[in-house]
């Protein structure tokens, strides 16, 4: 994968205030300090004391920092219980993941290291890794996660995840009229009834790759001719749906549809074949000032225990350990490379089909 210009293209366009940042020469972190030798072997560790030489080398360093795009009203909680539980402070800076990503670069080219803890949205995760922010990392509890939580180059791994499902109105659309296939999205029945989330590039080249690019474009043409309703904002989406305004949503996150269902409103969500998702992953920074607190952190989190907090909060969680049905289907991640490096050409083609070519507004967590 490309390492220049469509990581560099898409900080330009997402990341206020990056570009300068953009544009600096690329020059070996470790001039400032490097420490990144001995972090790797804190991580890598699998002795028999592992857990309790973490421990004890988290109780030392004090406190761990985090980075995350993860609200606050789901961050929260988690990080209350991990302080109870380990006696070990937790520095928390929210912010939407292209600031994640933003300010964890900036730091890093002007040779501060304060982050221990990355967790974001896996494309960003995937810039950070290209900027060598990030280290592979072992847990015990990788036992439970599926092999899509995983990038070939291990330098993190999904927390929870973001499908793409289909949600319906139970009251306008009739159990034997609920797509099936994406090609029943077609049905005249849904012309004009069909909603779209306005940014969802990413969805829209995984498809359209999976189908063949011939196939996969002529499908979304046809899409375009019923003239689906477009808003911005995967909430907004399920809200919608669940009061009629949208009877049949195609892209929506299958757990902002669940926490309507929960709350007894007609709405429904079914995943779709291919069902594709994207990761919200964590990692350990490579030059963590904290690595025994950063790798307490990451276990925690994806312990049963973090995940089931995760699914508490209606996140969909990674582990295999947690009993949801909010993953019990078959999926795959969207490829990276759709969002870093082939975007350009993606968001013209998803512009000109849907938004009669204005400039795509991404949508923030």
């Amino acid at each position: 994968m490309s390492t220049g210009n469509g990581f560099h293209g898409r900080r330009r366009r997402f990341v206020a205030g990056a570009l300068a940042a953009a544009l600096w020469p690329r020059w070996g972190f470790g001039q400032t300090r490097d420490d990144s030798g001995r972090n790797r072997e804190i991580y890598l560790y699998r002795g028999t004391d592992r857990e309790k030489r973490i421990l004890e080398g988290a109780k030392k360093e004090r406190e761990v920092v985090v980075y995350t795009s993860l609200n606050l009203k789901d961050s929260v909680p988690i990080v209350e219980v991990f302080e109870r539980k380990y006696g070990v402070k937790v520095q928390l800076w929210r912010s939407s993941s292209e600031k994640v990503l933003q300010r964890a670069v900036a730091e890093a080219r002007a040779g501060r290291f304060s982050c221990d803890i990355l967790e974001t949205n896996g494309p960003e995760m995937e810039a950070m890794h290209r900027e060598q922010l990030l280290e592979e990392f072992f847990s015990p509890h990788f036992k439970d996660l599926p092999p899509a939580a995983f990038p070939r180059h291990r330098h993190y791994v999904a927390d929870r995840f973001n499908f793409f499902t289909i949600a319906y109105n139970t009251n306008l659309v009739k159990a034997n009229e609920v797509p099936n296939t994406y090609e029943d999205l077609l049905n005249p029945r849904f012309a004009g009834r069909v909603g779209l989330e306005a940014s969802d590039v990413d969805w829209f080249g995984a498809v359209v790759k999976s189908m063949g690019e011939e196939k996969g474009l002529a499908f979304f043409r046809k899409l375009a001719a019923t003239k689906p309703e477009i808003r911005s904002g995967h909430t907004l989406m399920a809200e919608l749906v669940a009061s009629g305004e949208i009877p049949l949503a195609a892209t929506i996150y299958n757990h902002n549809a669940e926490r309507l269902v929960v709350k007894g409103a007609p709405i429904r969500w079914k995943a779709l074949k291919p069902t594709f998702g994207r990761p919200n992953a964590i990692g350990v920074a490579r030059r963590a000032p904290h690595p025994h607190a950063a790798l307490l952190f990451s276990d925690f989190m994806l312990s049963l225990e973090g995940q089931t907090i995760l699914k508490e909060r209606n996140r969909v969680p990674s582990s295999r350990a947690v009993d949801t049905h909010l993953n019990k289907f078959p999926f795959e991640m969207i490829d990276p490379v759709i969002t870093l490096d082939e975007a350009d050409r993606w968001e013209k083609l998803w512009s000109d089909l849907f938004l009669k070519g204005q400039k795509i507004q991404k949508e923030t967590d």
